[in-house]
């Protein structure tokens, strides 16, 4: 591969290129940003995260900092037109993830304290007010040209990571087409800044399904309130964006004004359901919204851009180090789209429910709703192929490529969510020590990989911790799969089991495998 100016190239620094950045940059690799708006966009764009989202941002800056306005989303209820609850899509079966399933942010906080900690490292430089103009491969790098106080430049990277948003200069220039799966309503967003105590009714979430004209609203953290309203067919747009619309809707609606709060955004948004033919041309990948739109209604579109990031990140990160096979790259979108497949056609069904603008209809799907004729949208899917075990037999193998609970352990007399203790890295907790079945070769397999190695037992050694399960999570999850280990990827998800201490050998051959392995000593 010829030389280049840097490792990976980050276009676009939203949720999820904030994260891509965050996390190469800690791992070292040169990062480039460019971006083209000259700040971050400072006003709340997304409002939710789930537990499993929170945790892969606690590898990228402060959690504590990310998340200091937030607050917890008990319920998120969909009401028919005359205020009787259809489905509770807070209710979707989920494991502990040490944050509360679903959290009500400030997008500002999390992406001003991702930023923060990018800062702090040298090794990334952020191009904010710069527009890229131009990509191109050559010679096995791809050259970028971009516009910056009316010069043009060019730089080289050696990989391209397209987080630009849903009208990405990057899926353009790659000349990669989008489907559209036929979801497009226009709705109203109204946030604002409480000025004094509201009902409350305002702090839970609550979708009403009025086909006269569907709305919603949600707090946003603790402080802030978001109001949406569908758009009807002759409502023209640039007049719903007039304040005056704003006061008169909400007082329709919620008797709120003036006095209630101030008005911090309006726009109307164009909800869709849309998915990149491909994610990645070359040395070139998408990410985010250029990947993947998708509808609101899960709260699933920025968390699916974050998991985009921490999936990509440390397979870029090992190829990158010459440690592991280029082909693990391909993975990324193997164990990506299908996931991202599935949220979206619940978001699209939940869509439906939202937006059913006949009567007639509406009352059909009441009916359903009330004798539980509709299915609620089913538990994220585990990865079917990728860097994961091939065995996926029994209750243990259904786990597989999930994402396992995150419980309080103590380590070396420090105690606190696992996640915070050991880092965006390889993680393998055993009952027992798994140094007493694992040869030197394969031991210095893990040591370069930069694996942690654990024991729930008292027995731990050198380069093996003890970990003390402080409640019981790990212990119990073990026993629950009839499992002795398992073994953990830096975003989170379950590479593989062994059933019992002697089949430990066998889970980490695979593993080398699986990575294509070229390198005996990688610095931890």
């Amino acid at each position: 591969m010829a030389p280049t100016d840097f490792d990976v190239a980050i276009i676009g620094y939203g949720p999820t290129g904030l994260t891509a950045a965050s996390l190469l940059g800690q791992l070292g690799h040169r990062v480039v940003v460019i971006e083209r708006w000259p700040t971050l966009y400072g006003l709340p764009r997304l409002t939710h995260i789930d537990g499993e989202t929170a945790r892969l941002l606690s590898f990228a800056c402060d959690i504590d900092e990310a998340l200091r306005d937030s607050s917890p989303i008990e319920s998120y209820i969909f009401y028919n037109a005359k205020g009787r609850p259809l489905v509770d899509v807070g209710k979707v079966p989920s494991l502990p993830m040490g944050f509360p399933a679903h959290i009500s942010i400030h997008q500002p906080d999390i992406e001003a304290a991702i930023d923060r900690r990018v800062r702090t490292l040298t090794n990334v430089v952020i191009h904010q007010g710069t527009e890229l103009t131009g990509l191109k491969s050559t010679a096995g790098t791809i050259e970028l040209a971009m516009k910056r106080d009316g010069r043009v430049e060019t730089l080289r990277s050696s990989y391209v990571f397209g987080a630009d948003g849903a009208r990405s200069f990057v899926r353009s220039a790659l000349g990669i087409e989008r489907d559209d799966n036929g979801f497009n309503e226009r709705w109203l967003n109204i946030d604002g800044e409480r000025k004094r105590s509201m009902a409350s009714s305002f702090e839970e979430t609550k979708q009403y399904c009025d086909p006269a004209r569907g709305h919603m609203f949600l707090p946003i953290g603790k402080n802030r309130q978001r109001f949406e309203f569908a758009l009807l067919k002759h409502e023209d747009t640039a007049e719903m964006e007039k304040a005056e619309s704003a006061w008169k809707i909400l007082r329709h609606y919620h008797g709120v004004g003036p006095d209630d709060i101030e008005i911090i955004r309006q726009l109307v948004y164009t909800f869709e359901c849309r998915m990149a033919q491909n994610w990645r041309r070359g040395q070139a990948f998408l990410g985010g919204d250029a990947a993947h739109t998708m509808p609101p209604y899960m709260g699933q579109g920025a968390c699916s851009g974050i998991r985009d990031a921490a999936n990509i990140a440390w397979k870029f990160d090992l190829v990158l180090r010459g440690a592991a096979s280029a082909d693990i790259l391909d993975s990324y979108e193997l164990e990506r789209r299908p996931h991202v497949d599935n949220i979206m056609r619940s978001a699209t069904m939940l869509g439906k429910v939202a937006n059913t603008h006949s009567r007639a209809v509406a009352f059909i799907r009441d009916v359903a709703f009330r004798f539980n004729l509709v299915p609620s949208p089913p538990p994220f899917p585990a990865f079917a192929a990728g860097v994961i075990q091939d065995d996926r037999s029994g209750e243990a193998g259904k786990a597989v490529g999930s994402v396992p609970p995150q419980g309080q352990v103590s380590i070396g007399g420090r105690t606190g969510r696992l996640d915070d203790q050991v880092g965006y890295r390889f993680a393998l907790i055993a009952e027992n020590n798994p140094a007493a079945v694992l040869d030197p070769t394969r031991i210095g397999f893990l040591r370069d990989l930069g694996c942690r190695l654990f024991t729930l037992a008292d027995n731990a050694g050198p380069g093996v911790e003890r970990i003390v399960d402080t409640g019981g999570v790990y212990s119990n999850y073990l026993a629950e799969k009839h499992v002795a280990a398992l073994l953990t990827r830096p975003d989170t998800n379950l590479f593989g089991f062994a059933p019992g201490m002697p089949d430990l050998p066998r889970l980490v051959d695979e593993l080398r495998q699986k990575l294509g392995w070229r390198k005996s000593a990688l610095a931890a």
